[in-house]
């Protein structure tokens, strides 16, 4: 089995970000799963075909056979198994994403828990898809930013290759959740709440939480904590200010609650996260 596997360098990107690429060439009845995703997993078959089973958003178990020219996608939190098949096993590239607008960019595809399955119609559209797709993971050395903009072209490939692409039409309660999110861009340094935001926003707090994850994927507590370890996940690999100095800069005046929350988004203290990702020549000071 030939397998291209990358897990992308960086994940300070807040709109839409990668967490992995890759693709596979399968031996016969080659299997994964059943499996729980955090994220927006979509796999595109390039050639051969297999065998999909996911549960909906009813928990009800749901079977289906794809060939090459189609495509899943696997939203955070679903459980699925896929197969290849025993005489004509598939090849597939898969990207693995997330972020702000990742949500919204799905609704519009019409792809979701339900129905997962990707049916191009406009077959110049899919061509770019899958070749973004590709670029994507042969060009694994290339700058993340970089790769993050044929992110954005995939996305927008995908969208347009399908039937139901429609362009997102403007609506009452995005006013809103803009307002709250440049509220959190412009004060996450400051100790914030929730009632903060839903107040800037005119809501109450529980219309408001609902809403805000309805749009965002996130409650407004989660992605205000999230969009901090982002922020200070960038201090961290490009400053050599103190933990501490960091904890204060992101709107954690107690070093030790922020390590906390660090380490609750990356899986590592501050300190570890800094030792693998600093892109300085010469080590911050140690608190």
């Amino acid at each position: 089995m030939a397998q291209d596997f990358t897990i992308f360098p960086s994940m300070n990107f807040v709109d839409l970000g990668l967490y992995q690429f890759g693709k596979e060439d399968c031996e016969p009845a080659h299997s994964y799963g059943p499996a729980i995703r955090n994220h927006y997993l979509f796999h595109y078959i390039l050639s051969g075909k297999g065998t999909l089973m996911w549960q909906d958003g009813k928990r009800r178990e749901n079977k289906t056979v794809l060939r090459a020219g189609q495509g899943f996608l696997i939203s955070p939190g679903q459980i699925t198994t896929y197969i290849a098949d025993d005489r004509i096993p598939w090849e597939y590239c898969w990207l693995e994403f997330d972020g702000l607008r990742a949500k919204e960019a799905m609704e519009i595809t019409g792809l979701s828990v339900n129905h997962p399955v990707y049916n191009p119609v406009h077959r110049e559209f899919e061509t770019i898809m899958r070749d973004e797709m590709l670029y994507i993971v042969r060009n694994k050395k290339e700058a993340p930013l970089h790769l993050i903009g044929h992110l954005y072209i995939f996305i927008d490939a995908l969208t347009r290759s399908v039937t139901d692409y429609r362009p997102a039409s403007g609506k009452v309660k995005d006013f809103y959740i803009k307002e709250a999110l440049a509220f959190i861009e412009n004060n996450y340094m400051n100790e914030i709440t929730v009632e903060d935001i839903a107040e800037v926003s005119g809501l109450n707090r529980s219309y408001f939480g609902k809403i805000f994850k309805e749009s965002v994927g996130r409650s407004p507590q989660e992605f205000l904590i999230h969009y901090r370890m982002i922020k200070a996940a960038e201090l961290l690999s490009m400053t050599r200010y103190s933990v501490g100095e960091i904890a204060n800069a992101v709107g954690y005046p107690n070093q030790l609650h922020f390590s906390r929350a660090f380490k609750g988004v990356y899986g590592v203290s501050p300190r570890n996260w800094r030792k693998d990702n600093s892109i300085l020549t010469h080590p911050a000071p140690q608190d």
